[in-house]
């Protein structure tokens, strides 16, 4: 890891020092243990702000867009995915974008981490698959692999699929039998647990919306909770309108999403967010082969028509 971000650090240098871009975007070390913020550097003075390690989870697309002049960013592999998704719905321009590819490895669960600890964690610290984590009253060593985000686990495109330049080897990608095994726990309950299970998962939530704001997809000028003329979704904590939130919202990324886990690494009640969207990932796979953001040249499958689509019902 320490030779990634010396890599790291060494491209952003230089393409500052060239003056061919204008600002790096990446990570940058976290006020706490085991946190890591988004940063936007534009002079070589503040290179040795930038890391990069398994706490590194927000996606870093959803900060390329609406930027003036070139930008660099560090892009993992769903990064990579969400600027394609960008680029192919005219969010961002290739030619203003200059991509630093880091291979992943897969982000650390730091829920699952943190439910380890009966107090507060106060170090963390990561040596390639082994994770030192200590708190006031113990340190505990860990494997890497045991710790992984569920998306991480279950991710088949760990590479940058666009990049213009690699900080690290690219690594082997995973060959999944059943890349949806979540979905099918959940296909397989009957309706009334179906209802059951999302219930479950939307009754803590507080509508803070930090999932939608750390979706690289959610850039609509007027959300639609937001909107006031007409008012589609009450403001308050009525059941309802949290469940109308979480649905639409999946519904939004329909095709598009990447599973990258933001929406999860964002929340502060720990709610599973992936859950509305794993679903409609796995139908856009066996309807349409298609996985989002793995190429620049095509749209996803529901903001287009083919009179060759599969379902019948359009002809």
């Amino acid at each position: 890891m320490d030779t990634c971000i010396k890599k790291i650090r060494e491209l952003a240098a230089d393409l500052l020092d060239k003056g061919e871009v204008e600002r790096v975007i990446g990570f940058a070390k976290g006020t706490i243990p085991m946190a890591t913020s988004p940063i936007a550097i534009d002079s070589k003075q503040e290179i040795e702000k930038l890391v990069f390690n398994s706490t590194c989870g927000l996606n870093l697309a959803n900060f390329a867009r609406k930027l003036k002049g070139k930008t660099a960013i560090i892009a993992k592999g769903c990064d990579s995915r969400n600027i394609v998704t960008h680029i192919v719905e005219n969010q961002i321009k290739r030619d203003q974008i200059y991509i630093i590819g880091v291979p992943c490895t897969g982000m650390v669960d730091k829920f699952k981490i943190a439910s380890l600890f009966e107090d507060e964690i106060s170090q963390f610290e990561e040596t390639g698959d082994t994770l030192t984590v200590s708190s006031l009253s113990q340190t505990q060593t860990l494997n890497k692999q045991d710790f992984l985000r569920e998306n991480c686990r279950l991710c088949t495109h760990r590479n940058p699929v666009l990049y213009d330049v690699l900080a690290a080897e690219l690594v082997e990608e995973q060959v999944l039998e059943n890349p949806f095994p979540d979905v099918d726990r959940i296909e397989a309950l009957d309706p009334d647990a179906k209802w059951q299970h999302f219930s479950d998962l939307t009754k803590n939530c507080i509508r803070c919306y930090a999932c939608r704001n750390a979706c690289p997809l959610c850039y609509c000028p007027t959300c639609f909770v937001d909107e006031a003329g007409p008012q589609w979704v009450g403001k308050g904590q009525n059941k309802t309108d949290v469940d109308t939130f979480h649905f639409l919202r999946a519904f939004h990324c329909a095709g598009r999403c990447t599973d990258c886990g933001a929406c999860v690494e964002a929340c502060p009640m720990g709610i599973n967010v992936r859950d509305f969207t794993r679903k409609l990932n796995k139908d856009a796979l066996a309807l349409f082969g298609w996985e989002a953001g793995l190429d620049i040249t095509k749209r996803p499958p529901l903001d287009s028509y083919s009179p060759e689509d599969p379902n019948d019902f359009i002809k």
